[in-house]
């Protein structure tokens, strides 16, 4: 989308006339469009006539929602990959949407294909100049509230014309601070000369001409050689030159009555940054520590409205806890509005209080978390579905009366037997529907059905799950003989001898069907611990056996960015033309078209569409292709559903609970661990009703051997109560760091 244009439109109203900052968000007939011209005019139009240019020169992906956001509610948007929530996100952080204040101070963490790119500030604005990146980590993420940067450059520049000896130094400051901001005054006003129309638009047009002349006299001023300044004059600026200093210092006063950089260590020291990262420069730092860091610029800021684009993305379990708990007192604390983006189930549940549904190009809103919502959903099917069934079998019974009735009447004249049919057929027509009121009682049709129809009751519409492509896995392939697929008998290595070994003493065998998961922290050995697995890297000790014909498929942790990288290298290469490479001749073309459609990648997509031009979301599914083609016996996935939105991992869950081989899974996704290593099908999560989990592995299959284990200090430790036992002991060294000092 970085090379695309985003044209917004809505309904506007008097209360869109003002640009003071606000928490809340209240627009009507909001309706988004990306535009495929990188040159398209970006500023939106006032009126929905706009549409018809979007549609003919642009995608649209919402059409004619309402966007409505209270003041301190934590709001979760969730919506399949490509239906346009990072479009929002950008089109609201941009300040695209009429009705958002520009005085709104918005910070955004935005998904981005490459880590490198920085977040938007509080006035929308890019972090990306090279200086920035320059920065120690601390200072950078110390200067990311760029609000208060303001404050202190115009403070600066203030107090140090007071220090010079020529007195004409705070004139000349204080005329560049009013510069700076008739020059901010003129923006606003071409901005709302070109959004408003009628008898508000000439009104706007008169303002931009004030706005205009007043933007000549501050230039004029700034420019004003020293000959041509009266006496009377300096005074005066020099007086408001002082009065405005002393604002601006009693603003920051306010604004730090917070010790700013012990709030960025705490935040940062919650990320996972020791000491050493601290003392790097941002441009040292690794894609996903660079993200971390631009989170902790995030969440520094006191802005109005916080946007979060999948924040979990780059982070370990414990930072996930870390976050969340940090979210549930910033709302207690604040009143500031958050929104966030997450494939992370357990994450969203945690942090938001209600939850905004971004479906067939429309905003929909539940009070709840996901979990509520999903529960409700399923409810409200059963609840609607079972009156659908009902009313069907009423209808069935009075088509057949009809019928008869018919009949009947024709056969013997009966005249009153005739218009029993057409008064029933009438009712059949114009009276089935709904029966009841929204609140569940009777109903009334000029309070429940207000205006024009053509029916007297509103058509029952039974609730259709939203799911993303269906995914389903090839079975792996049989052993011609049975034993383990893998084993670790005292395993050891260690990248230095002097040091201790990463992995010391590893005891691990997996045999078919086994399901292992394996939690711990970032740098704990997890990726060591796979390599020896797969073979890159041998044990310093003990003994690794593998099967004779085992077959691995391994999904790493970096896959996504290598297919990017060689999709840059080889500008036209195709998904199909890659995975013919991989196979080398050993499947057809329609095996390979069979293999992609089972994970959800069909059509123009896999022949036309060159490997560069994929989201992150179809890059898993051709990665996952990749891995999966010559039916491997034994699965290693290692962060598999980063770029994934939350119903594809769903369905990615139900899948790899199917499948017939082993899997060794590494993640910090909590509800993947519980539904594919431990069986677990939580009531709050839908899953598909192929889903096999402990209650259907039958007798004649040996139940799985299902364990969890956490890496730590180079050791696996099993946990008993899986992954809820490591979740509550981060939870309580999470409560620990939150908690003040002393």
């Amino acid at each position: 989308m970085r090379n695309q244009s985003i044209i917004a439109t809505c309904k506007q109203t008097r209360f869109h006339l003002h640009d003071k900052a606000s928490q809340e968000v209240d627009v009507e007939g909001l309706t988004i469009a990306v535009s495929s011209t990188s040159n398209e005019e970006q500023v939106p139009a006032s009126k929905p006539k706009g549409r018809s240019k979007a549609k003919a020169e642009a995608k649209e992906l919402i059409i004619d929602a309402h966007l409505r956001l209270k003041a301190g509610v934590c709001y979760g948007l969730i919506g399949r990959n490509g239906t346009g929530k990072s479009t929002l996100l950008q089109a609201m952080a941009d300040k695209l949407v009429p009705g958002i204040p520009h005085a709104t101070r918005i910070a955004i963490l935005q998904q981005t294909d490459s880590p490198s790119q920085d977040s938007l500030d509080t006035e929308g604005h890019r972090n990306n100049d090279s200086n920035g990146s320059q920065k120690k980590v601390l200072e950078y993420v110390m200067s990311s509230d760029h609000y208060k940067n303001e404050v202190v450059q115009k403070m600066d520049l203030l107090s140090k014309s007071f220090d010079s000896d020529d007195p004409l130094q705070p004139v000349r400051a204080i005329r560049a601070v009013r510069h700076a901001e008739a020059e901010r005054n003129l923006f606003l006003a071409q901005k709302m000369a070109h959004l408003k129309s009628g008898a508000r638009g000439l009104q706007a047009r008169k303002e931009l001409k004030s706005a205009e002349s007043r933007m000549g006299v501050a230039s004029e001023l700034l420019h004003q050689t020293k000959e041509s300044i009266d006496a009377d004059l300096i005074q005066e600026d020099t007086q408001a030159a002082l009065e405005t200093l002393e604002d601006l210092q009693s603003q920051f006063q306010a604004m730090n009555v917070v010790d700013t950089e012990q709030q960025a260590r705490q935040i940062l020291t919650g990320l996972g940054f020791d000491e050493a990262t601290l003392n790097k420069t941002f441009s040292e730092l690794s894609g996903g520590w660079r993200m971390r860091c631009m989170l902790a610029g995030i969440l520094i800021q006191n802005p109005d409205i916080m946007i979060l684009d999948e924040p979990t993305n780059f982070l370990d379990l414990l930072g996930i806890v870390w976050l969340e708990q940090y979210l549930q007192r910033l709302r207690k604390s604040s009143l500031t509005t958050l929104l966030i983006v997450s494939h992370d189930r357990d994450f969203l549940n945690a942090a938001c209080e209600e939850t905004i549904i971004l479906r067939d190009q429309k905003l929909t809103y539940f009070k709840g978390n996901l979990s509520a919502y999903e529960q409700d959903h399923e409810e409200q099917k059963l609840y609607w579905g079972r009156m659908k069934e009902a009313q069907d079998r009423q209808i069935a019974h009075m088509e057949a009366t009809i019928r008869d009735n018919i009949k009947l009447g024709k056969k013997t004249n009966d005249d009153n037997k005739l218009r029993m049919a057409k008064s029933r057929q009438n009712k059949i027509d114009n009276r089935m529907g709904i029966q009841v009121s929204a609140t569940g009682g009777r109903f009334k049709l000029n309070r429940d059905l207000v205006g024009h129809h053509f029916t007297a009751r509103a058509q029952i519409e039974v609730p259709t799950d939203e799911r993303g492509a269906l995914i389903a896995l090839p079975d792996a392939s049989e052993l011609r003989f049975p034993g383990p697929l893998i084993s670790l008998e005292g395993a050891v290595f260690s990248y230095n001898p002097r040091e201790a070994p990463v992995l010391n003493k590893i005891d691990l065998v997996m045999h078919m069907g086994d399901r292992v998961g394996i939690l711990g922290l970032n740098g704990s050995g997890k990726s060591t611990l796979v390599r020896v697995l797969t073979g890159e890297a041998m044990a310093t000790q003990g003994k690794v056996t593998t099967h004779s014909r085992l077959k691995i498929g391994y999904y790493a942790q970096h896959s996504i960015e290598e297919l990017q990288e060689r999709g840059l290298a080889d500008p036209d290469l195709t998904a199909l033309a890659l995975i013919a490479r991989e196979t080398n001749g050993a499947l057809s073309e329609g095996e390979h078209r069979g293999l992609l459609s089972a994970l959800g990648l069909q059509g123009r997509v896999v022949s036309d569409v060159p490997i560069h031009r994929l989201s992150g979301g179809q890059l898993v599914r051709l990665s996952l292709a990749r891995v999966l083609w010559n039916s491997p016996q034994l699965l290693i996935l290692d962060e598999v559903t980063t770029h994934l939105d939350f119903y594809t991992v769903t369905a990615l869950s139900s899948a790899l609970s199917r499948f017939s081989g082993a899997i060794l899974l590494i993640s910090h996704d909590r509800f993947l661990v519980r539904s594919v290593v431990e069986g677990k099908q939580d009531l709050e999560h839908s899953l598909d009703e192929n889903f096999e989990g402990i209650e259907k592995e039958s007798e004649e299959q040996p139940g799985r051997r299902r364990t969890v284990y956490v890496l730590k200090a180079g050791q696996l430790k099993e946990q008993e109560r899986g992954v809820e036992q490591f979740e509550q002991s981060l939870v309580r060294r999470v409560r620990k760091m939150l908690s003040p000092p002393g």
